[in-house]
């Protein structure tokens, strides 16, 4: 199999992306589009540079409500995850409301975590992200761990093995790949939970409450341009989860081995 050069492989999607900003550049200036409808990205590009320290120190506290709002939702996920897919009753009596709870949107949760914890307290923002993280990682951390080819079972049963070690040997090797995915998911969705959730209450040390004054005082300018840090910070954050599974799961076939 031929291996994929760099330029093959980034090349499309980084050309793609500046033909996008030239062509946003020419038309913004050509219909002589307001600022405040959509700043033109040399407009957004000069506010980047000039704000970069602010936005930067109002980014960190967010970035920490993400991180830990991540870890505390992916973390009892998989918990549960492993005590529902070792008991079927279990696992069918809660697996509906999983998926239902999972489909309720960022902000109907954002004004009762503010409401319990305090829009200020760093915890509202963190159960926040907790929330909208755990389901994603529960429900596909539950199929990863179920999902095994009858064989297997078959075969390590005939072992007379233990469940403890059917878990450890096949079942948590069949849900890796599971499991990297709801991580790649919840990256970004933990990120946009904790600004969502500034946008109904936060220190003013905060990307979400930084992004919606700016907007509010028509220096829409430095809003988008905290709008691309977010960005970048959710794009680093999964380049991060990549690198970890391209490390723990080098095997898979979800690993472009091109």
């Amino acid at each position: 199999m031929s291996r994929t050069s760099p330029l093959e492989r980034y090349g499309p999607p980084i050309a793609v992306f500046f033909l996008v900003i030239a062509l946003w550049e020419l038309l913004v200036r050509a219909f002589n589009v307001q600022q405040f409808l959509l700043p033109a990205p040399t407009v957004i590009a000069e506010a980047f540079f000039r704000t970069t320290t602010n936005i930067f120190n109002s980014a960190a506290y967010t970035i920490r409500s993400a991180v830990f709002g991540f870890g505390l939702g992916a973390g009892a996920g998989i918990l549960v995850a492993l005590i529902t897919a070792r008991w079927t009753t279990v696992r069918e009596g809660l697996m509906p409301f999983a998926i239902a709870l999972n489909s309720v949107p960022i902000i109907a949760f954002a004004p009762i975590m503010n409401n319990w914890f305090g829009s200020t307290n760093p915890l509202s923002k963190i159960a926040i992200v907790a929330v909208i993280t755990f389901f994603p990682m529960m429900i596909n951390m539950v199929r990863g761990l179920t999902l095994v080819e009858p064989a297997k079972i078959e075969l390590m049963r005939s072992y007379a093995t233990t469940p403890l070690q059917v878990l450890i040997k096949v079942r948590i090797p069949n849900a890796l790949p599971y499991l990297f995915n709801a991580l790649k998911v919840c990256s970004t969705l933990s990120l946009i939970g904790a600004i969502v959730g500034e946008y109904f209450g936060g220190p003013r040390d905060s990307l979400g409450v930084y992004i919606l004054q700016e907007a509010q005082l028509f220096r829409f300018d430095n809003a988008w341009a905290a709008i691309i840090i977010s960005a970048l910070l959710g794009i680093a954050f999964y380049l991060v989860i990549i690198g970890l599974e391209r490390i723990a799961i080098p095997w898979h076939a979800s690993i472009d081995k091109q």
